[in-house]
């Protein structure tokens, strides 16, 4: 009995369902045939702020040659560009809010659209581990937007955001270059190392990026051939040293010290063999 009982409560909701959106369907449909344009425009709007943006976005769509050049336009333009957005279609949004800001440079509602369109590439940015080309172009449109609307109260926000995503940016390059690090690539992994450190300066992973290329370039040596090692193994002194002046505070000196005198009893090992061979 109570299985049936939920049977038909699902089935009755689902009878509801289908009427609902039959009526929804057919009052769409009947407006989309009106010839009076002011009437659809109306409904587009009430079906906007219901949030049924796909209704609104198809009226809005088919009121485009009717309201073009008028000066119900731009509202109706700014309108339906947010459709695209509330669907979750930002690369769509994104050339609208373009093609809005380009069509009303002056408007009241221009640099809202400006910014909306820098955020809407930051919808599309993915996890770290993909291409980060939407990333990149949200940073640079978010960059542009802060320049061109210096007093904007989304200048904080859009400044957070750059950071974000300069912060996934990093977890991607260190990714990179963890990956080389595995796989046994030791002088690529300790150049993407160094680049890591080059392009974040300011991150407070710093030392421990330093740390990954001593150890990079001392597996490099190590697993050099022999004619090649000291060479290589002065290449981690080097980095040693370097790492001591840029963060003579850090927690990692210890293990720094042991490569760098793992490296240097290294080179007096092989120049005592060369002395040896002579």
């Amino acid at each position: 009995m109570a299985m049936t009982k939920n049977f038909m409560n699902r089935f009755f909701s689902f009878l509801v369902f289908l009427v609902l959106f039959s009526s929804c369907a057919s009052k769409l449909g009947k407006t989309l045939k009106s010839t009076d344009s002011d009437y659809k425009l109306k409904v587009a709007e009430n079906y906007f702020a219901q949030k049924k943006y796909n209704n609104a976005q198809v009226l809005f769509e088919d009121l485009f040659p009717v309201f073009k050049g008028t000066a119900k336009f731009e509202d109706l333009y700014y309108k339906y560009a947010y459709t695209s957005y509330y669907l979750n279609d930002y690369a769509n949004a994104e050339n609208l809010f373009k093609t809005f800001v380009e069509t009303f440079p002056t408007s009241s509602k221009a640099e809202e659209a400006d910014y909306m369109r820098a955020y809407c590439f930051y919808k599309q940015s993915p996890k770290p581990e993909l291409d980060q080309t939407n990333t990149t172009k949200a940073m640079g449109q978010l960059q542009a937007f802060i320049n061109n609307h210096p007093q904007s109260p989304k200048v904080a926000e859009a400044t957070a955001i750059i950071d974000q995503m300069r912060a996934k940016l990093q977890i991607k390059d260190f990714k990179s270059a963890e990956l080389y690090y595995n796989l046994g690539y030791y002088k690529a992994a300790g150049i993407a190392f160094n680049g890591l450190i080059e392009n974040y300066p300011d991150s407070n992973q710093g030392d421990e990026y330093k740390l990954m290329v001593i150890k990079s370039y001392y597996l490099y040596a190590n697993n050099s051939v022999e004619e090649k090692q000291p060479e290589r193994f002065d290449k981690v002194v080097t980095e040693c040293t370097d790492f001591r002046d840029r963060f003579p505070d850090s927690k990692l000196l210890e293990t720094v010290e042991y490569y760098k005198t793992e490296s240097l009893n290294k080179i007096k090992s092989k120049n005592e063999q060369t002395k040896k061979a002579a």
